[in-house]
């Protein structure tokens, strides 16, 4: 119940404190950036090293060999490997489809470790060989098939998702430009394609902090909450609008909110007095609140009709998938 009340407190600072839609992210360009992006979500974190090096690796622990071509074509190249969706599903999309047809969550850690935890969880003992192979056994022994059953599908603009803060949010402790992590708390479908799983990732950034003040004057916490990872991968632009904010009011009065509460939460000035200190916002890690889609975002998604853990189910025709023959960049023939 506390964690429910103290959505409401963000979900009223936020209505007259909250960013402005950002714009979705693009893929970084820099070698540098790119390669470390790829290193995180594979190994959990950056490397060390030449860049011949890391790049060497990452193709031989996804691909068994090496490219050809310059350094920042053979990055493109891994990048598309493990990021784009088009004839085939990205090296993430497969393994978060995996992971959650197990658990019905997916995790944030890296492909590294999760590769490992799941094998072990399904075959019995960890597997040689690399990322693609290890992957494509998991499918077989999850789905029955070495590839993944997903279909594109139009998620509508302010599409609600119910995340849950990992990182905690007190005005005290914080200042402009801090992350703010969160994850995803339930599963979205629309027309029963999975397309945002419990456990997925999201970061908004802190853009404004107020300490609380005399004459009953609230802190301030402005976030960004700028974008959030859907299932295959991709960032989708989220923040918190007004159907977000109907629905932390509801989740609030559903946990027994008071008046007083919300008056206290109110705009500057509600509450008057040269001694009233205004509240501060601390909303600790798992604070439950929600955000929504900024703009209709094609996605792909696994066809499922296990949506008994999705409050937000959004009627969308899916859209025929269009064979993209060019945007497989491997050099490695997994199935030899």
């Amino acid at each position: 119940m506390r964690q429910k009340i103290c959505a409401l407190v963000l979900a009223l600072v936020m209505a007259l404190t909250s960013a402005g839609p950002a714009f979705a992210a693009e893929p970084p360009n820099a070698v540098q950036s790119k390669l470390s992006l790829i290193e995180q979500d594979t190994y959990g974190r950056e490397q060390t090293g030449a860049l011949i090096d890391r790049i060497n690796r990452l193709e031989r622990d996804y691909d068994g060999k090496h490219r050809g071509g310059s350094l920042m074509a053979r990055i493109d190249a891994i990048y598309e490997e493990v990021y784009t969706n088009s004839a085939s599903p990205s090296v993430l999309m497969d393994l978060n489809a995996i992971e959650w047809n197990i658990n019905h969550e997916t995790s944030m850690r890296s492909v590294q470790e999760r590769v490992g935890e799941l094998e072990t969880a399904l075959l019995g003992k960890t597997s040689e060989g690399t990322f693609k192979k290890r992957i494509a056994a998991l499918s077989t022994a999850s789905f029955g098939r070495a590839e993944i059953p997903v279909t594109p599908v139009s998620v509508p603009a302010n599409t609600l998702i119910k995340i849950a803060l990992v990182t905690p949010v007190n005005a005290k402790n914080l200042k402009v430009g801090d992350t703010i992590e969160y994850q995803i708390a339930d599963d979205v479908f629309v027309n029963d394609v999975l397309v945002f799983t419990k456990g997925s990732r999201g970061e908004g950034s802190v853009t404004k902090v107020r300490q609380a003040r005399n004459f009953g004057r609230n802190a301030e916490v402005q976030i960004d909450f700028k974008e959030t990872k859907a299932l295959d991968g991709t960032y989708v632009t989220t923040y918190i609008g007004e159907e977000a904010k109907k629905e932390m009011e509801h989740l609030a009065m559903a946990a027994g909110a008071s008046l007083a509460g919300i008056v206290v939460l109110g705009p500057i000035g509600v509450v008057a007095g040269a001694f009233v200190h205004g509240k501060n916002v601390d909303l600790p890690a798992g604070t439950e609140l929600y955000i929504q889609t900024q703009h209709e975002t094609t996605l792909f998604g696994v066809q499922t009709t296990y949506d008994s853990a999705a409050p937000f189910q959004r009627d969308a025709a899916p859209i025929p998938i269009k064979a993209d023959s060019t945007n497989d960049q491997s050099v490695y023939n997994d199935a030899a």
